[in-house]
């Protein structure tokens, strides 16, 4: 039976949960997500459960916050003058926006609070600061 080891390509199903049980992601009703161990392409957490594992072996996965999105970075937290905004763009708290950095980057952002004085964003990934349970079955494996 091959085992899955690093290089390998493996494909699961799998579903993403919080401490609290709520669901975050899952392969559900879609095609496995398909990866190549190793390659640093899915959370470190994650990636460092999937070698030796063969197909059809399933197992839940607890992955620290540390080994997933990182801690929240309260840096990434920023206030901006309510007139730098347009109009037309919506500020209710948890609508997500995209924002360009002056070296052009493209950066996720998250309005926290807005007042007709400012508006505060958030730039910390959405699962930044928490732990995360994965229920996984490696369902392919190509070997390298």
């Amino acid at each position: 039976m091959v085992q899955a080891k690093a290089g390998d390509t493996v494909r699961i199903n799998y579903t993403g949960t919080l401490n609290n049980g709520d669901v975050f992601d899952s392969s559900d009703g879609r095609e496995p997500l398909a990866f190549v161990v190793g390659s640093g392409q899915i959370i470190p957490g994650l990636d460092a459960a999937i070698p030796g594992m063969a197909v059809g072996d399933k197992k839940t996965v607890d992955v620290p916050f540390a080994q997933a999105y990182g801690p929240l970075n309260a840096d990434a937290r920023q206030a901006i003058p309510r007139g730098e905004i347009p109009d037309n763009i919506p500020l209710d708290p948890g609508t997500q926006l995209q924002m360009q950095t002056p070296q052009g980057q493209v950066v996720q952002v998250t309005v926290v609070e807005a007042t007709d004085e400012e508006v505060v964003l958030d730039a910390n990934h959405p699962l930044a600061g928490k732990d995360l349970t994965f229920a996984i079955e490696i369902v392919g494996i190509d070997p390298t």
